[in-house]
């Protein structure tokens, strides 16, 4: 099993959405979060001053999926999120030991 985490932007997430769901991805977490990279922030001017915008929205998917799955994820990933801008995010790939559903006590990929 792998665990897929991929940084994009916030107005991607409908479609990377949509686009894992006809795949077969079964469930994702979503969080918004704030961050920088190489795009560093930006400058911003309010009431007359101006200040730093140093963490810029994203939004981070996780999913997790069983290794079968994983070249088809990223690709999907890739192709829907992509702007070709600056700031398009990143995508992190990361063994997973085990998975346990809590409300029956499956294990592995039944637990996914």
């Amino acid at each position: 099993m792998k665990k897929v985490e991929a940084i994009i932007k916030p107005f991607k997430l409908d479609e990377v959405k949509d686009k894992l769901n006809e795949i077969g991805v079964k469930g994702i977490t979503v969080s918004e979060v704030k961050g920088f990279g190489r795009q560093k922030g930006h400058t911003e001017l309010y009431r007359g001053a101006e200040y730093v915008v140093d963490f810029l929205p994203k939004i981070k998917l996780e999913i997790i999926i069983s290794d079968g799955l994983l070249d088809e994820v990223i690709n999907t990933i890739m192709k829907t999120a992509q702007t070709g801008r600056i700031g398009d995010g990143k995508i992190f790939v990361t063994d997973l030991v085990d998975t346990i559903r809590i409300r029956t006590g499956e294990r592995g990929e039944d637990a996914i």
